[in-house]
């Protein structure tokens, strides 16, 4: 009995054995087949390293800024009585644009002017009679007292009708009518908008590191939305003297001459700012550009023999210094040479030495100008 348990024993120690035996070999035989299976040739598209004559310039985004511009408002309360304007209208410094009811004001301003008057002609009787030795120079100063405080008091309410009167603060174009004839409105109460748009103000930022190329008088190209076929031409008049600590920008001024109007207080603005001569640059889609913390890189495709003497694309990490940047094109100031092949797409599922293979995708033509197709 127990030579028979002994037997059993044995045999299911070999089966059980032979299996895990059998199992561990076709483990490694897959490890193995995967480890030394070939990797496949990742779909990219390349180009080249070229050569571009750029013009020396500084790009950046900016907005519209009236020379002058203002919403007026009422000084005082009262009836409208007259308007003056229509929306839209252009207007010179000091045209009368609304008048509001002064009757009141106007009665009462005669009153102040008779007692002025009178005040005055008090004051030179008193003078006379005073270098006669009639009165005291305690009356003449009385006197002259109370002239004062009348001339006083009319200059007051001769303000007080001029509020009564809006004008044109300076030369410019008016917004829309916001008030109606015969309406009650309050002191602060918005009337209508003006704005100088001849000339015009482009204000726009720029880091820090442009401001030794920036410099007064250099001249400024524009272009905004609205008339996208267009080109304003201006200078810069002013920079800012200090610097943003939040964002580390400056701001910068361009003054255009807008004598067609076509520029707006408040639109966005492209500028284009000439720093003079042309450069040769060395240029590559931004697409090649493997941004990341520690360098960008690009993947340059060589060509490479593998172990059975055929021969095959692979792509080599290289480091490279950036520049400034023109349509879908990056400056590439160091790292690459004319004529280098580099990937252009695909980049993530890339690596060193890792075998590609070129794909033609007409879809990715990078351009210096890029114009959007918005049909």
């Amino acid at each position: 009995m127990n030579k028979r348990f002994i037997i059993v024993i044995a045999a299911c120690v070999v089966v059980f054995g032979g299996v895990f035996a059998l199992q561990m070999m076709l483990r490694k035989g897959m490890n193995d087949f995967f480890d030394n299976m070939p990797m496949p040739a990742a779909s990219v598209t390349a180009a080249e390293a070229q050569s571009f004559t750029w013009e020396r310039g500084i790009s950046a985004v900016g907005t519209a800024r009236a020379v002058n511009g203002t919403q007026l408002t009422t000084q005082a309360a009262g009836i409208v009585t007259e308007i003056r304007f229509n929306s839209g209208d252009m207007v010179k410094k000091g045209d009368i644009l609304l008048r509001l009811d002064d009757a009141t004001d106007r009665a009462e301003l005669q009153a102040l002017r008779a007692a002025a008057e009178l005040s005055r002609l008090e004051l030179e009787r008193t003078r006379r009679l005073q270098n006669q030795g009639s009165v005291s120079k305690a009356e003449l100063d009385r006197a002259q007292s109370q002239y004062d405080q009348a001339q006083g008091s009319l200059n007051t309410q001769e303000a007080r009708v001029a509020q009564k009167t809006i004008r044109a603060p300076f030369d410019g174009q008016l917004g829309i009518r916001q008030v109606d004839l015969g309406e009650y409105v309050a002191a602060g109460a918005p009337v209508v908008s003006v704005q100088q748009l001849s000339p015009i103000y482009i204000e726009f930022s720029l880091p820090e590191q442009r401001l030794s190329e920036l410099a007064l008088d250099l001249e400024v190209d524009v272009t905004v939305d609205a008339w996208p076929d267009d080109t304003f031409t201006g200078s810069i008049t002013a920079i800012e003297p200090g610097i943003d600590r939040s964002t580390r920008n400056f701001t910068a001024q361009a003054t255009l001459a807008n004598e067609d109007g076509k520029l707006r207080s408040g639109m966005f603005a492209r500028v284009n700012v000439d720093l003079g001569e042309a450069e040769e640059v060395l240029a590559v889609p931004q697409t090649a550009i493997s941004y990341n913390p520690y360098g960008n890189a690009v993947f340059v495709i060589v060509e490479k023999q593998n172990d059975a003497g055929e021969t095959q694309l692979v792509v080599n990490r290289r480091f490279v210094r950036t520049g400034r940047t023109r349509g879908d094109y990056v400056a590439i100031v160091e790292g690459l040479e004319e004529g280098d092949r580099i990937a252009t797409s695909g980049l993530l599922k890339l690596n060193n030495n890792a075998t590609v293979t070129i794909s033609e995708d007409v879809n990715l033509d990078p351009q210096l100008e890029p114009t959007p197709d918005n049909t």
